[in-house]
């Protein structure tokens, strides 16, 4: 078989993983549907997850070129345990080896299933290994803000389970989720201990992705936690169409707005004011050349989120968004070992670039609407 028959191939095999979610996700949400509905909001922009074709050409050579030297790096450096982190202060990260798995992942790999099914089955092993039974994920180092690292082992949980479903993975994830739903705040939100203390935007998307991806591959998660987590993420919202860290600090930046916008869509809120003017901030930000994205720093942790709401918008803003976001990445990487050097370390730059531009291959189940 001819390498573009392959792709091809890969293409249309993941468009139709996505139609087969989509009908799972309509029918957890009927389970759960709680008290009736309010009218429909507006029919959301078409997109590349509406009518726009999957055709794979925002894979140039020279991305496809950067995520596999960025995957081999990944693949090289991960700990025996399973576990990753061994720059920028982590050790045994359970975020981090989440995002390891993320990417290993949005490559088409499994556990045990495809060219890195061996790297995904050991962060899978270490992550349900580091799930308590409070169901807390924790990993072997003592880190700053630990809800971080939960949310997003708990996304990498709810993303395998949805891709290939186990009874003890789902126990797991299922005791991660309950977690964060105990643990939200009164104001809607969350933030870095596993307590109901406090909540920050930056914090609050991580659970609120969680949750999404949890609740799209059968898990239930009830209507009023994401009623309550909307609620936060609008009054965190600024004139400007930016958001804040907190309620009490407002001030719009570039990584949480685009967390932000990210939130409105993970809630189910594709389209209204709210998601217009956080768009038009975020394009405020573009990367490259006049653009703003590595402003105030997190540049990887904001425009991790940044590009999958540009994805998910569509149209003249994924146009505009993916060629600069792209070309800004390949530009970053290290050309002696094909790493990013990110803000939590370069294990954390690696997986979150690799993320970011593997999305057009629509792989990763959270993709889609």
């Amino acid at each position: 078989m001819q390498p573009g028959t392959i792709r091809t191939w890969r293409i249309a095999l993941a468009a139709a993983c996505l139609a087969a979610v989509g009908c799972a996700l309509t029918a957890a949400y009927a389970q759960d549907a709680g008290p009736a509905e309010p009218a429909a909001a507006p029919a959301a922009p078409k997109g590349p997850l509406g009518d726009d074709p999957i055709t794979g050409e925002e894979l140039s050579p020279e991305v496809l070129a950067a995520v596999d030297k960025g995957l081999v790096y990944l693949a090289g450096i991960q700990n025996e345990d399973g576990g990753f982190g061994r720059t920028g202060g982590y050790s045994s990260h359970a975020g981090i080896t989440g995002l390891a798995g993320l990417a290993f992942m949005s490559q088409g790999s499994l556990p045990d299933r495809g060219k890195y099914g061996k790297n995904v089955q050991k962060c899978l092993e270490f992550i349900t290994a580091h799930t308590g039974r409070s169901g807390f994920i924790s990993g072997g180092g003592v880190s700053h803000g630990p809800m971080y690292g939960h949310g997003f082992a708990t996304l990498f949980l709810a993303e395998v389970y949805g891709m290939s479903p186990d009874p003890v993975v789902r126990e797991k994830l299922s005791r991660a989720v309950d977690l964060i739903v105990r643990t939200q705040n009164d104001e809607g939100g969350w933030r870095y201990q596993p307590i109901k203390y406090d909540a920050d935007l930056s914090v609050t998307i991580c659970s609120i992705m969680a949750l999404r991806a949890a609740r799209n591959n059968g898990i239930r998660v009830p209507k009023a936690t994401v009623d309550k987590a909307v609620d936060y993420v609008k009054k965190s919202q600024n004139p400007d169409g930016g958001f804040s860290y907190t309620l009490n600090s407002r001030g719009s930046a570039f990584p949480r707005s685009a967390a932000g916008v990210c939130s409105l869509y993970n809630c189910g809120i594709y389209a209204g004011p709210e998601v217009d003017r956080g768009l038009a901030y975020l394009m405020k930000h573009k990367p490259g050349a006049g653009g703003q994205g590595n402003a105030g720093g997190f540049y990887f942790y904001g425009n991790y989120y940044a590009t999958q709401a540009m994805f998910i918008a569509g149209g003249d803003y994924w146009k505009q968004w993916w060629p600069a976001i792209s070309k800004d990445l390949v530009g970053k990487q290290s050309a002696q070992d094909g790493s990013w050097s990110g803000e939590a370390g370069r294990e954390y730059g690696t997986a979150m670039a690799c993320i970011i531009l593997q999305i057009p291959n629509r792989y990763l189940p959270i993709l889609q609407r």
